[in-house]
């Protein structure tokens, strides 16, 4: 065994001239180099599948190192933290359908801050102004064609002295058919002169449209936000 004190030191014996009463072993010193080799045997573990007790300690590799080398609670926390760092650098937006608690409680790393509350992302866009730049906001709940009606008024064109002409249509024989007494199932007509006028309008369309009020939302689903600031 390489790895364990001698308890006697068998080479300076070694060095001694025959018959010199140092030279030889007592039993006492067999005893102590025997007790210490079943010590450093005991403390040896098992070559194939060994169960260690209390907390064995163990050399920290490099978070690059790719072996077959035993990895330490210390090595594992690091590999970790670089995987959850690659997939959320900063800048990142983490989203979770139910759970509210912050990703720096959940995945233990990083800062994180609540992120577009009451929005909806839209991908970036060069080509628009309206998504050209990170970060930007815009839209209304309530833009969109309101409820609302028309109103609308005007005169005729002025005309000189004139009379209008035209054909009533009635049954005949009944009181309808009233155009100059007539008989007949048509009769025609024609409006006494009148001088120079010309006639007014005015009126409301029907309402159409609807309410405004949170009336401008595409279809959603509500999750918690948040992005990662450092």
């Amino acid at each position: 065994m390489s790895n364990y004190t001698k308890a006697t030191n068998f080479t300076a014996k070694d060095s001694l001239s025959t018959g010199d009463p140092g030279k030889l072993i007592k039993g006492s010193e067999i005893d102590a180099e025997y007790s210490a080799i079943a010590t450093a045997i005991t403390s040896k573990a098992d070559t194939a599948s060994p169960t260690f007790t209390g907390t064995p300690l163990a050399p920290t590799a490099t978070s690059t190192t790719d072996s077959t080398q035993i990895a330490t609670t210390a090595f594992v926390q690091t590999a970790k933290t670089a995987i959850l760092n690659s997939i959320y650098p900063v800048g990142s937006i983490y989203t979770n359908a139910t759970v509210s608690t912050n990703p720096g409680t959940l995945l233990g790393f990083g800062t994180w801050t609540a992120f577009g509350a009451g929005r909806v992302a839209v991908g970036y866009d060069s080509g628009n102004a309206l998504f050209d730049t990170a970060e930007e906001t815009g839209g209304s709940a309530d833009a969109i064609v309101v409820s609302h009606t028309h109103t609308f008024s005007g005169t005729t064109g002025s005309d000189g002295i004139h009379n209008h002409s035209g054909t009533l249509y009635a049954e005949a024989g009944s009181a309808n058919n009233f155009a100059n007494g007539g008989t007949s199932a048509e009769s025609s007509y024609t409006t006494s002169n009148s001088s120079a006028h010309t006639h007014s309008f005015s009126g409301t369309t029907s309402s159409t449209g609807s309410s405004g009020t949170n009336a401008n939302y595409q279809p959603y689903i509500t999750v918690y936000m948040w992005k990662r600031t450092a």
